[in-house]
């Protein structure tokens, strides 16, 4: 498995994570929206090796970025977060079927 996969699974992961109405919330209020810049850097760097190994689509990234920045808006970022986790979950199983074809 591909490290960007890996990041893809990661990330998705914990955009579900917080996507989860009050658990997230509270997560991220708690932690003073320090999980909003870790998510950011994750996303940075996931973005990053996925173009570097060429391997996949970018578009989880890209979005999990723009959710990172405006997941401090209540209902909204919760939303995004959702999407962002669905988006990346389903990039990075892409990617595994896509390998294993090969």
């Amino acid at each position: 498995m591909s490290t960007s996969r890996i990041l893809k699974w990661v990330s998705g992961g914990l955009e579900a994570l917080l996507g989860i109405p009050v658990l997230g919330g509270t997560i991220v209020l708690s932690l003073v929206w320090t999980p909003l810049a870790i998510m950011l850097i994750l996303h940075i760097v996931t973005l990053v090796i996925t173009k570097k190994e060429g391997s996949g689509s970018i578009t989880g990234s890209v979005l999990g970025i723009i959710t990172s920045c405006i997941g401090w808006i209540p209902f909204v970022g919760m939303i995004m977060h959702i999407i962002s986790a669905i988006i990346l979950m389903v990039d990075a199983a892409k990617a595994e079927g896509n390998q294993a074809g090969s």
